[in-house]
């Protein structure tokens, strides 16, 4: 099936062009909104090429630049080309592209980290300034104009009401039979009109299959017929194995005690191996009927559905591997009986977080020992990624778990620190750690009980000890008057956790 024979709206054929000249239409200082959301649903095309209208207008002296607005992360071919070429000037409110990471910590591109439920309300809100352009990729348009969402639906609704012009992109190498897998809610009002989401459990409806768009405002339409870019995972190791028995044994603990059902709560998963190994600890364990409610449908979600240990999943996107897309595109009518895909806003929405008391599971990159955690930054300064969608889970969830080894680079550093570099998640949003060493169930403690809590489950032996001595020591200063007891720290001390494997490569003594 070609693109062309996706185009049935009349109008909107007409406006049929290439890439090149698609691309034109976009202006140096324009922000432009983009489809894409974990490497599913971006454009493949227009991006491409308005990195080579960039250079070209750039060699010739000018600076050409644009604010890049989209869901979450997207590939090379948008984030990657657009950066290469020196073309962002604002990049919001998440991104993974290595040449990106590079342009932000060099001072050569500005990046926003924002929670991912906030983006399409602070447009609506006027905080973002103009959304000039909207560039859209859609699995098909209807003889009505209605379009057919791809493989994510992100921010799209919002770039599309917003924008002053839109790009579509129309990509048959998404499937035809995805329409009716996705739920676009139109309900949403700004204050003070605001009402409640009507949903109440994960497999809920409460929009329609489709996007909307004034043709009017259509000012180009490009065929495209390009995969999504496919996420990598490698098969859990020993540390992750083991961080998945910890979860799996607590979840069994809390149905054991009252405080879960036996089919749980619906499961918020993040993005990466360990939260893969968790979802397949849990394929593999004693729990029935499972549902999922969070922002990325990764492999392990996908093979709970297989199973049947799953039986509905919500999600914004999907984010699989190239043997999880295989089986995805095999069993489309199997699978779109059992996954909502939604707009971002919904999927991550705080009051439907709270509603249905997510179990939530996120990776970060250190905590400390009060429980505050840090998932974006490396050494305080550095962005990795960004908050992406953990925030709005951590804060609202029935229960908020944080997940990593105790170690990293080869077991010089500790991922459990006297404070966290850089905090993201603060100790009033974090109930659970997780390494492979342990967990720490940090609810109903005091600041300095979840220091010893974190210390002896979570930290690795290597380091116990040196973050004992901290805690003690700090203790006595506050003992002594000269700090206070309720959260006790060394200051500079706590700092030179950081700054000795600046200096040294290890945080070692």
């Amino acid at each position: 099936m070609t693109a062309s024979s996706r185009i049935l709206h009349p109008g909107l054929r007409q406006k049929i062009m290439s890439a090149d000249a698609a691309a034109a239409l976009i202006s140096d200082g324009d922000n432009v909104g983009m489809s894409g959301f974990t490497g599913a649903g971006y454009p493949k095309a227009v991006p491409a090429a308005l990195a080579r209208h960039i250079e070209r207008a750039n060699q010739g002296g000018n600076t050409f630049r644009i604010g890049v607005w989209t869901g979450a992360s997207t590939a090379p071919e948008l984030d990657g080309a657009l950066a290469q070429v020196g073309g962002i000037e604002m990049r919001l409110p998440y991104q993974s592209d290595p040449t990106c990471r590079t342009r932000i910590n060099a001072g050569q591109m500005d990046y926003i980290d924002i929670h991912l439920s906030h983006v399409a309300q602070f447009v609506w809100f006027g905080f973002l300034g103009k959304l000039n352009v909207a560039v859209v990729e859609v699995a098909g348009v209807l003889e009505d104009g209605r379009l057919i969402p791809s493989s994510s639906v992100g921010n799209n609704k919002t770039w599309l009401d917003q924008a002053d012009k839109v790009i579509l992109e129309v990509n048959s190498w998404q499937p035809a039979a995805l329409e009716g897998m996705h739920d676009v809610y139109y309900g949403t009002q700004r204050p003070p009109l605001r009402k409640p989401i009507p949903m109440v459990a994960p497999g809920d409806r409460i929009g329609e299959p489709y996007l909307h768009v004034d043709p009017a405002k259509v000012v180009a339409v490009v065929e495209t017929q390009a995969p999504d870019r496919n996420t990598a995972f490698t098969p859990p190791d020993e540390a992750s194995n083991r961080i998945a028995e910890h979860i799996l044994d607590f979840l069994a603990h809390e149905v054991k005690q009252g405080r879960l059902p036996v089919e749980l709560l619906p499961l918020q998963s993040g993005v990466g191996n360990i939260a893969n190994a968790v979802l397949s600890g849990l394929n593999q364990g004693p729990f029935e009927n499972l549902t999922g409610y969070t922002e990325v449908l990764q492999d392990g979600m996908l093979e709970m559905l297989k199973s049947g240990k799953m039986t509905m999943a919500s999600a914004t996107a999907l984010s699989l591997s190239g043997e999880g897309m295989k089986e995805f595109l095999g069993n489309l009518d199997f699978y779109r009986q059992r996954i909502v895909l939604r707009p971002q806003e919904i999927s991550n929405h705080p009051e439907i977080i709270r509603r249905l008391g997510i179990i939530s599971m996120n990776g970060m990159i250190e905590a400390d020992i009060y429980g505050n955690v840090n998932s974006t930054h490396i050494m305080g300064t550095r962005i990795m990624n960004g908050i992406g969608g953990s925030g709005d889970f951590a804060r609202n969830a029935y229960l908020s778990m944080f997940m990593t080894p105790s170690t990293a680079k080869g077991g010089a550093i500790s991922c459990i620190v006297p404070m966290a570099s850089h905090v993201d998640h603060t100790e009033h949003d974090v109930q659970i750690l997780v390494t492979e060493q342990g967990l720490a169930d940090l609810r109903g403690l005091a600041p300095r009980q979840r220091a010893r809590r974190v210390i002896e489950r979570c930290a690795h032996p290597d380091f116990r000890p040196a973050l004992l001595d901290y805690v003690e020591r700090a203790e006595a200063e506050g003992r002594a008057g000269r700090a206070g007891l309720h959260t006790p720290h060394l200051l500079e001390e706590a700092l030179s956790w950081h700054t000795r494997f600046e200096r040294t490569g290890s945080m070692r003594a």
